[in-house]
């Protein structure tokens, strides 16, 4: 069965490749058709994504040849890592929860126009994981995987990468010694009935819905980690 993917996510899968070192300088990537083939996406959008990363230097084409890992690949991706961790790191708590409460509801008019049968699928698949976790950290590791697979359902890339910013912040020790102090489990059942709240009214493509019950949702995770 062919899999069905966004630009968004050929992209990141590429970039995954390449930070891993599974394909390393000077490696041949799968021609624009293979890509086609496999993600499901028209020769355009691959050539577009692909145009995406040669403008980053991370590839070069060669007509005729083929389009190859640049030799600084590796060393370009762990330098934006590790920039976006220093970054992350100078973001307060209390700073990540603000910019969340503005971003998270602003969002939801994308998702529920541009988000697919995929996305509510992936959605769906992380509450059930997360309401399965028998330990917090599988909880808050698939609480942000949810949130990030919304942004993603916005199919837009400047919202992803800000989004992903946050992700980082998110990772951080303060954010975590915060929400562990903060979660009892009767809070984390109140995070899951809203976590699948808040995905029927985007399946639903109820926007107003929606939009409240993201709102209220982090407003109670604000109160419970900062207490106002």
């Amino acid at each position: 069965m062919q899999v069905h993917q966004t630009p968004e996510q050929l992209e990141a899968r590429i970039l995954e490749q390449l930070r891993l070192q599974q394909w390393q300088a000077g490696h041949r990537l799968p021609t624009e058709r293979e890509l086609s083939a496999r993600s499901g996406l028209g020769r355009a959008s691959v050539r577009r994504v692909l145009g995406r990363l040669k403008e980053r230097g991370l590839i070069s084409q060669t007509v005729g040849s083929g389009t190859y890992v640049t030799a600084g690949a590796a060393a370009m991706l762990a330098q934006e890592s590790a920039s976006a961790q220093v970054q992350a790191s100078a973001i307060s708590p209390a700073e990540l929860m603000n910019a969340r409460m503005v971003l998270e509801p602003a969002i939801v008019d994308m998702v529920v126009v541009n988000a697919r049968a995929a996305d509510f699928e992936g959605m769906l698949a992380c509450c059930d994981r997360a309401e399965a976790a028998t330990t917090l950290e599988d909880f808050e590791f698939w609480d942000g995987k949810l949130h990030e697979l919304i942004a993603e359902a916005a199919h837009n890339a400047v919202i992803l990468s800000v989004f992903r910013q946050m992700t980082q912040a998110r990772n951080q020790a303060e954010w975590g010694q915060l929400k562990r102090r903060s979660v009892t489990p009767e809070r984390r059942l109140e995070y899951q009935r809203e976590h699948r709240a808040l995905v029927e009214a985007l399946a639903e493509r109820d926007a107003t819905r929606a939009r409240e019950v993201c709102l209220a949702h982090l407003t109670r995770v604000r109160h419970n980690m900062m207490g106002y």
